[in-house]
């Protein structure tokens, strides 16, 4: 690592929600800063005015925050390299796009739209593909292939035009990425993409370079879908006259059967987010999923998404990592080359992990906020008595209300397969004897009244099935749920002997 200051950037579109395969680029930016003591830049690319959604900037900002991955500079934390929109930078581009032309790295084209189909037609009649470089360029309309005074009235009258860039005929490129190794390329294959368009604005490719350097931006780590660009992005640098960055291309985030990059429809299928937070489309009206909605912490998230094409190497077989642990360990040497299935399973296993590592009390404190919600009022310390013995079941916070709605409200339904299986003729006498037991039972520890029911069932000589079962449907509901006893204690005497009584009644 040289002793210059390592600076990466997150250079998002707002063209809509931020996938999770950008979540994780940013989370992979922000550890390689962080664990060389430099920057994390967000860059907002808007360039694309046509494609610009409402909202989706601040989602971005919103996402990176709830995932504790905040940037260092970006909008809303302008330092010297701002400012932090492309929109807001475009008067720069125009300046960088002219340098390349007076280098002969660029050139005007006048092509139009329509021109370049029918080019396209014919090559394609023929079985052959049309590309824009150096084999064709000196025969279509440009500034490469016009006498300069036809270039210069175009020009001054008003006619389209992009900027090109004009890639060398016949050169092998070396180039080199810090996760794939060495590579070459043919220069002859290259198109001359345009740099900057007719409507005044610069492409992505012209606007990206010119902000890296700009920025002083040291590695560029993004997603494989832009290694195609590698090859003109170092030919840029090099126009330029200006030492380029080093790359890594992160491989892609893979559907859960293995084929094809992870989508919004797998998501919609499958019956998980493929976004961090919920996204309400603003044109639409149309409601995604996110994970922190969906009741997940962000530690379980960031987790999963990290071991996504990363591993510590040394045969380590530890999964568990806080975002610390994350910094320390971190390095471009241990991602893959390969993409990553996405496991939905596996992300529950990591939330179900950090549920049981949270705090009883701060579980407790959202369960009390959660029972709000549905006009439920509870102290913290009952929520917090709930939340110790319902925990361990628990992956989310609505489990605690699915799986433990009775401690708060009685059952207003009954399980039928429960109730046939285990209410006898003689049920109701049972559960009366088991109320008048309660009843005269002073202490109403779990404890306690464990000891008074089952010596009572024991001098009887009574199946405990046929005593515990109805006892557990008629405070619960259902078959399910902790110890009975621990159930009666939570909700007390009046509140047990209550629901006893009404089921008695009831079959």
């Amino acid at each position: 690592m040289s002793t210059e200051k390592v600076r990466v950037r997150f250079a998002p579109s707002p063209t809509g929600p931020l996938h999770i395969g950008g979540v994780r680029t940013a989370l992979f930016n922000y550890l390689f800063a962080k664990k060389h003591g430099g920057d994390f830049i967000l860059r907002i690319e808007d360039t694309d005015q046509a494609r610009y959604v409402e909202g989706a900037e601040d989602y971005i900002i919103e996402s990176l925050n709830w995932c504790n991955i905040p940037f260092d500079e970006g909008p809303g934390k302008e330092k010297d390299a701002g400012p932090y929109r492309q929109s807001d930078r475009k008067h720069l581009y125009r300046e960088y796009a002219e340098k390349l032309l007076a280098s002969g790295n660029a050139y005007y084209a006048f092509d139009t739209a329509e021109e370049l189909d029918k080019h396209r037609e014919d090559h394609e009649a023929q079985g052959k593909t049309f590309i824009y470089n150096w084999h064709n360029r000196e025969k279509l309309k440009n500034s490469l292939a016009l006498p300069e005074a036809e270039v210069k009235q175009k020009i001054e009258a008003g006619e389209p035009y992009v900027i090109r860039f004009k890639s060398p005929e016949n050169e092998t490129l070396q180039l080199k990425d810090e996760i794939r190794g060495e590579m070459t390329i043919e220069t002859k294959i290259l198109d001359d993409k345009v740099l900057f368009k007719s409507d005044g604005m610069p492409t992505y490719h012209l606007a990206n370079i010119v902000d890296d350097h700009l920025m002083k931006i040291t590695h560029v780590i993004r997603g494989e879908e832009w290694l195609p660009s590698l090859a003109l992005h170092e030919l840029l640098y090099r126009a330029f006259g200006w030492a380029a960055p080093k790359f890594a291309h992160l491989p892609l985030i893979l559907k859960p059967q293995g084929k094809g990059k992870l989508s919004k429809r797998d998501g919609d299928k499958l019956g998980f987010p493929v976004f961090p937070l919920e996204w309400k489309d603003p044109k639409s009206g149309d409601i995604s999923s996110g994970y922190r909605e969906e009741g997940y912490y962000p530690e379980a998230v960031v987790n999963m998404l990290a071991l996504l094409g990363w591993n510590a190497g040394g045969g380590t077989e530890k999964e568990i990592y806080s975002l610390e642990e994350l910094t320390h360990a971190f390095s471009l040497e241990h991602v893959s080359k390969g993409g990553s299935k996405f496991d939905p399973e596996k992300t529950r296993w990591f939330q179900h992990h950090y549920m049981q590592e949270t705090g009883n009390e701060q579980i407790a404190a959202d369960l009390v906020d959660l029972l709000k919600t549905k006009d439920i009022s509870t102290t913290p310390k009952y929520a917090q008595h709930i939340v110790s013995l319902l925990k361990e079941r628990t992956t989310f916070l609505s489990d605690f209300w699915n799986q433990g709605s009775y401690f708060f409200t009685a059952p207003e339904n009954y399980d039928e397969k429960a109730v046939k299986k285990a209410w006898k003729e003689d049920t109701p006498q049972i559960l009366q004897q088991v109320i008048e037991i309660l009843e005269n039972t002073e202490d109403f520890s779990a404890e306690n009244v464990q000891d008074r029911v089952k010596s009572w069932i024991t001098s009887e000589g009574i199946g405990f099935g046929k005593v515990m079962q109805p006892f557990r449907i008629s405070l619960v509901g259902a078959m399910q749920g902790p110890d009975v006893f621990d159930i009666a204690a939570a909700i007390g005497k009046e509140e047990t002997v209550a629901r006893l009584q009404k089921a008695r009644q009831q079959f």
